[in-house]
């Protein structure tokens, strides 16, 4: 992380701002800035727009969440940069989020420009528009800088292994594992992609694994007569990728509490930065320990040497199974993180009915009254669909966990 950003985030601790859980005490109510950001909050409807241009990229969930990370840090470190300056903030964050995203995504370059001009056309032309332009250049360019050699575009594989337990790529697609490499890409925050490396999942003749291949075999399957249609709805919903689901909550929130744009741009970025970063420990588990799918477990559970673990070859999840080891869950790992710094900002329960909705979905909305409440959904979500045992859910949901406690708390 740059000293910008740095200095940027530490600012939200200071006071003992994240201490409180209750909603008269949010931690905003502490901060010396407290301008609310109104209606028409710039940080988040370029959040916004930037969930959309990762959406509208190649399905990715490691690089989703490493971009929007990128575009959450500039947007702090262009707000954070504007203090005691006549600036526009609104061209300080559109520039900033413009830049990452063009950068990122070339072929979308047009329709970034688009949305830049249609920010930019609402701030007045003059010297506070040319110095907000100016700081979000700087921004970007700090951050597209500091990226640059962080190890997301080194090629690397991951072969196939045919021993029991061990991954190898699933049908129906069969395709080979998606950024195998990912785990050696530099964390934002995190030390190390290790540091919260949880330990091997369940033996294949424990009574854990039992349990879930049971499990999942009854309710996972794609003509499961156990699993409950509010449960396959669940599972459909959950096929969104994590950074597009949590990043819906700040808007609704930041309104509430009345987060100014900077505090908003805080809350974004710990957010992005921590489920960037439990992306990367993630792989980091994935692809160190290799476990293989339940399709492939249970479809070939006449060599786990388990008793209780009986072969169906003919069995199909609900969901197509992504093409990575299981554990640990990458969804659950993101949702910890995100739980973690939601609850470091708003407490346990954050007093509002919490809702998402989902682009798998549309039209069907989910509300939740805390923020576990979201995660113990996404768990159940994989299991549901067969595409995770539930100990890579648990652990990947500890993991993220881990991580967010961590972001909330570094200097």
């Amino acid at each position: 992380m740059g000293r910008a950003v740095a200095v940027a985030l530490a600012g939200l601790m200071a006071g003992g701002a994240c201490t409180s859980s209750t909603a008269a005490d949010r931690p905003m109510r502490t901060i010396a800035d407290r301008r609310p950001a109104g209606g028409g909050n710039v940080v988040v409807e370029w959040n916004s727009l930037a969930r959309r241009a990762t959406a509208a990229a190649p399905v990715d969930p490691p690089r989703e969440s490493r971009t929007l990370a990128m575009v959450q840090g500039a947007v702090l470190d262009a707000l954070a940069g504007l203090a005691g300056r006549d600036a526009s903030e609104e061209a300080a964050v559109a520039v900033a989020a413009h830049d990452v995203l063009a950068a990122v995504y070339p072929p979308q370059q047009a329709s970034l420009d688009e949305a830049e001009r249609a920010t930019l056309t609402g701030v007045p032309d003059g010297p506070e528009e040319d110095a907000g332009a100016a700081a979000g250049h700087r921004a970007a360019q700090r951050m597209l800088d500091r990226r640059a050699g962080d190890h997301a575009d080194d090629a690397a594989t991951y072969p196939a292994d045919p021993a029991p337990g061990r991954w190898r790529p699933t049908p129906p697609a069969g395709a080979p594992a998606l950024d195998p490499g990912w785990g050696r890409v530099t964390p934002f925050v995190l030390t190390r992609a290790s540091q919260f490396r949880p330990p091997p999942p369940p033996a294949l003749t424990s009574r854990s694994y039992s349990r879930d291949f049971a499990e999942i075999r009854a309710v996972g399957s794609k003509d499961s007569g156990v699993r409950t249609a509010g449960q396959t709805e669940a599972a459909r919903f959950w096929t969104a990728t994590a950074p597009q689901e949590w990043n819906q909550l700040v808007g609704p929130l930041a309104a509430a509490a009345q987060l100014s744009r900077l505090d908003t741009a805080r809350l974004f970025a710990q957010l992005n930065f921590a489920e960037a970063d439990a992306a990367i420990a993630a792989w980091d588990a994935k692809f160190h320990y290799g476990q293989w799918r339940p399709v492939t477990g249970i479809r070939e559970a006449a060599a786990d040497g388990n008793p209780e673990t009986a072969p169906d070859p003919g069995w199909t999840p609900l969901l197509a199974t992504p093409p990575f080891p299981d554990y640990v869950c990458g969804h659950s790992s993101l949702g910890g993180a995100a739980e973690a710094v939601f609850e470091r900002w708003f407490g346990r329960r954050p007093g509002v009915e919490l809702t998402l909705t989902s682009a798998a979905l549309p039209g069907v909305t989910h509300r939740y009254p805390s923020f576990a409440a979201i995660g113990d959904e996404v768990v159940n979500a994989r299991v549901w669909g067969g595409v995770h045992w539930r100990a890579s859910c648990e652990a990947g949901r500890g993991l993220g966990r881990h991580v967010g406690r961590y972001v909330t708390t570094r200097p």
